[in-house]
């Protein structure tokens, strides 16, 4: 395949041009929403509240991660005494008064990029961590919540992220195969519960680029959107050619 605007991991394993993708699976926060940095921001400004001197990579730590996992999290940063639903809501607190004032953004390039799956017929998902009535709410905010076949709330499986009962719940929703759907992710937590479930990690970096132990999992890293559907188009002409 040529490489226009991605980059190829694990091609043999993933054999992306034999795939019959037909689903594409969304997270929402840095990949839809230019909200990833929010949180980043208001984990360390909640822990800061209570004592505790979190840093920018700490911070980043917690994405996506569910309940158990971010308390293990942050115990492992600051011990055992550290309280995790305290500073988790103390962050909620913080962000939805600055989302309330400030509203949110859409990531460049993600309003093309879905209305090219829209019109090539593929079926689409956000599945996301976040609450359901919060998911609804921001992608209103940007008129994109009508624009997905589904929306996919980590509160409606039993396991969140880095699991990969979101992914699993997703595709089936959609009635497709996990093998058949590309899952876009911007963090190691989310690449790991899509290549766990079975799907095709294709991560588009948000606040910082794939570590090597991520690349062992991951199928494509696309610098934007438009790659994409740079990479569909070439999967498709790689198909049509054989």
């Amino acid at each position: 395949m040529q490489q226009i605007n991605y980059t190829l991991y694990q091609e043999s394993e993933y054999q992306l041009d034999k795939r019959k993708i037909k689903g594409i699976l969304f997270d929402m926060d840095g990949v839809i929403l230019d909200t990833e940095k929010l949180y980043t921001r208001f984990w360390q400004e909640a822990a800061q509240f209570f004592g505790y001197p979190m840093t920018r990579e700490q911070a980043l730590g917690m994405r996506s991660l569910n309940r158990e996992a971010g308390k293990a999290q942050l115990e492992a940063y600051f011990g055992k005494g550290v309280d995790y639903g305290e500073i988790r809501n103390k962050r909620i607190e913080l962000m939805n008064a600055f989302v309330e004032k400030e509203g949110v953004t859409e990531k460049p390039g993600i309003r093309e990029l879905v209305t090219y799956l829209i019109d090539q017929g593929y079926k689409t998902a956000v599945a996301t961590s976040s609450p359901p009535e919060r998911t609804r709410l921001y992608l209103e905010s940007v008129g994109l919540a009508d624009k997905f076949d589904i929306l996919v709330s980590g509160y409606m499986v039993e396991r969140g992220k880095p699991e990969p009962d979101i992914y699993l719940y997703a595709a089936e929703k959609l009635g497709l195969k996990p093998s058949e759907c590309l899952v876009l992710e911007d963090s190691p937590t989310g690449i790991l519960a899509a290549h766990r479930a079975g799907c095709v990690p294709v991560m588009i970096p948000d606040q910082d680029e794939p570590t090597e132990e991520v690349k062992k999992i991951l199928a494509v890293v696309a610098p934007e959107p438009r790659g994409v559907q740079d990479l569909l188009q070439d999967i498709r002409r790689e198909r049509e050619e054989h």
